[in-house]
């Protein structure tokens, strides 16, 4: 997220685009609303007609899968009238050219075959947008879980640094996270191709938290079977049922097969093709589940040994800090000592690397921290907190130490709910002290790369991480300075490049940054300080890249989806060739959109989305007695005029087929807000197996209020081609009464 939420009060017009603030964030929509009363104008594009939609000036329906097709319509009319900010492309983006190209291609006529949206409608969002100053952009999971989400998320910056609205008040683009803690779990690498604070997987990295971890780096080599597998991307959230079902997947893995399962914090019902998962699960030698309630996903399996569930604390049992959707950090207290059995999730942690044999590294850092305090036990989550906050500089948590943290929670009513701006003692912060946060002297950035105010009152340009220059010889340097700096553009910081950048070093300060850079060092933050001090960002001040020369697509383009329901266009737009070893799987792309005339057996159109009443799975929820009480079953909303083609009559229980020859029965409401040719179904039941009902497979005492049948069961197969975030939300199914 580039701006924040309260941030949105500064905007004149707030496009929002593959979310449903008013049912996934509702906080988030109260202050749209809010904005909305001091003259914003919000307009939502989405296949289905949300609650969201129905408080916007406009609403514009749109086709599962196209939103690249809508912005580039959307830029060929700014381009064309002269509407879009050459001095900001030209003094901060790089490779913009080649987007003007591809977007002179793509006419609004074309974007509304492609799209659904008529010309004339694209050219006045187009045209309404561009004139605002500044607009506001907003995204969730309709735009990334596609195969081409990474674009889609892509696409969006582009518009917005067209438009001149990045790095502005009331600008840039917001991804609203579903719960509290997704950013932070982002950054503290539960993605598994890069280390905590987004550090690469190489040498480099694995020795900069060797030593912050207190431990040899050839010990960390030791863990792994090679050094190959040390610095490969791990399998995702998405791919591990391939692991275990494609013995092909076995070469990508170290030549063998997955064996075990351990789920700790996470909804796995959450992602596609759970009868995959279902199957996976089930040839495994050993699954453990970790959660205060019954991971859904258990009670799908057939097994009868070898499956654990170890009850964990919930966070009113627990303390630490939490990352909200803006990157602000904040503390949370511990409400009360967990109940029952259940243990906090360090505990677990801890007593897995004893048995393990390596608790003692595992530990190694907190003691050692300790140790400096002039203690001899660590305290957690204290100690973690600090331990984290010196180790991740990429993203400059340097500056949240927990004691920071902890005096913002207690006073939060010394900061403006608008600007974050703190008062009396806290003036010069931002609330929770949003990344990066360079230094203990560093206030936040609420506002990701406004280059409009020194770096000291959360100034910056964008990051320099892809070198100097660009393969075509072009500098990656923006042409503009930040306040209070001498220099314009600049790479990051390094002991290297320190003199060059005017930067003055004593000896002693020379020796201990030797060899380092800003993100890469120990025991001190001398050269990320010196930068402050000069008025320079630590992680260097570029230009965005328009232009990503080292992926597949180098610019966003168009792609059917693999399972289109304009079969039409799938070979004018085709998916991407099948990639191999991704995410340690081989997954398929356009193999499997070719493989059959996939919309003459599946002909309808299926999305998929959240209830404001249930959270994620609804694992927590549907065990409510209230809330499962307000939304009690799973539904299917069809057309009324599909329906009566389908012989179909409101409450009616169906049969919806997908296309990995699954089904699920589910009960028809017939509903306007889906076009003709479309049906939308939640994603937050679990409990029903393609008809089959589970209840007995829950543990006594824990079933849940609510059951119903998966969204994830008929979900169709597609992973985005650089996540494998998997793509639900669009896919094809068929319609039978039950």
């Amino acid at each position: 997220m580039s701006n924040h939420i309260a941030d949105m009060m500064f905007s004149k017009y707030i496009f929002i685009i593959g979310a449903n603030p008013a049912v996934n964030h509702p906080v988030s929509m109260v202050h749209i609303l809010r904005a909305k009363e001091t003259g914003a104008k919000i307009v939502v594009v989405d296949p289905h007609f949300s609650k969201t939609a129905a408080k916007a000036d406009e609403y514009h329906r749109i086709r599962s899968g196209t939103d690249i097709a809508l912005v580039y319509g959307m830029l060929h009319h700014i381009i064309k009238n002269d509407l879009h900010d050459k001095k900001f492309l030209q003094e901060r983006i790089y490779g913009y050219e080649e987007i003007i190209k591809e977007a002179m291609k793509m006419t609004p006529e074309e974007a509304s075959n492609i799209t659904g949206i008529p010309a004339d409608t694209i050219r006045h969002i187009a045209e309404d947008m561009a004139k605002a100053k500044p607009a506001s952009l907003i995204w969730n999971q309709g735009l990334t879980q596609h195969t081409v989400g990474t674009s889609n998320t892509r696409i969006m910056p582009i518009l917005q640094m067209f438009l001149g609205n990045m790095g502005k008040n009331g600008g840039g683009v917001n991804i609203l996270r579903g719960h509290d803690n997704v950013q932070g779990s982002s950054d503290m690498a539960a993605n598994p191709d890069v280390l905590p604070g987004y550090y690469a997987l190489n040498e480099a990295s694995w020795r900069h938290f060797a030593k912050h971890w207190y431990v040899e780096y050839e010990w960390l080599l030791s863990r792994f079977k090679d050094k190959k597998m040390m610095e490969s991307s791990g399998y995702a959230h998405s791919t591990w049922k391939f692991g275990v079902l494609e013995p092909e997947n076995a070469a990508n893995n170290g030549d063998t097969m997955l064996r075990a399962l351990v789920v700790i914090g996470t909804g796995m019902t959450s992602v596609s093709l759970l009868d995959l998962q279902k199957k996976a699960m089930d040839k495994l030698e050993l699954v453990v589940f970790i959660d205060p309630y019954v991971n859904d996903l258990a009670i799908y399996s057939d097994r009868d040994n070898d499956l654990f569930l170890l009850p964990a604390a919930s966070q009113m049992e627990s303390s630490g800090s939490v990352a909200a959707t803006n990157r602000s950090y904040q503390w949370r207290s511990k409400v009360m000592e967990p109940l029952f059995e259940c243990k906090e999730d360090q505990e677990i942690l801890f007593e897995f690397a004893k048995r393990f044999g390596f608790l003692e590294e595992y530990q190694r850092s907190l003691y050692e921290i300790a140790k400096k305090d002039g203690r001899s036990e660590f305290i957690w989550p204290e100690d973690a907190t600090t331990e984290l906050t010196q180790s991740i500089r990429s993203i400059g948590l340097q500056g949240m130490s927990p004691k920071r943290l902890k005096a913002h929670q207690e006073n939060w009513h010394m900061f403006d709910k608008v600007t974050l701006e703190g008062k009396g003692p806290f003036k010069g912060e931002y609330y929770g002290l949003p990344w990066p946060c360079w230094s203990d002297k560093h206030p936040g950035t609420p506002v990701f790369y406004n280059d409009s105010i020194p770096v000291m009152r959360g100034g910056m340009g964008f990051r320099v991480n892809w070198g100097d220059t660009s393969p075509d010889g072009k500098s990656m340097f923006s042409a503009r300075s930040l306040p209070g700096s001498k220099i314009a553009g600049h790479p990051p910081v390094s002991a290297a490049n320190a003199e060059s950048l005017g930067l003055k070093l004593s000896a002693e300060e020379k020796k201990a940054v030797e060899g380092s850079t800003y993100a890469l060092g120990f025991g001190n933050n001398i050269l990320a300080e010196k930068a402050l001090e000069a008025g320079l960002c630590p992680y260097g001040n570029g230009r965005a890249r328009a232009v990503v020369w080292n992926w597949y697509d180098k610019i966003p383009l168009h792609r059917e989806p693999i399972h289109s329901v304009r079969g039409d266009l799938v070979d004018k737009y085709p998916n991407f060739p099948d990639k191999p070893n991704h995410f340690r799987a081989n997954i398929k792309y356009r193999s499997r959109q070719i493989e059959k005339d996939w919309v003459k057996e599946f002909p309808i159109n299926m999305l998929s989305g959240r209830l404001v009443s249930h959270m994620g799975t609804g694992t927590e929820t549907r065990s409510a007695k209230y809330l499962a009480e307000v939304h009690s079953e799973m539904f299917v909303e069809i057309h009324p005029d599909k329906a009566f083609e389908l012989g179909i009559k409101d409450g009616d229980m169906v049969w919806v087929y997908g296309t990995m020859d699954t089904r699920a029965l589910i009960k028809a409401k017939l509903s306007y807000r889906v076009d003709v040719n479309s049906v939308w179904i939640p994603q937050n039941f679990s409990g029903l197996d393609q008809g089959k009902n589970l209840l007995d497979k829950y543990p006594e005492g824990t079933a849940a209020y609510a059951i119903g049948e998966s969204a994830n069961m008929i979900s169709s197969y597609g992973f985005d081609y650089n996540t494998a975030c998997p793509e639900t939300k669009c896919g094809l199914c068929r319609i039978e009464k039950a």
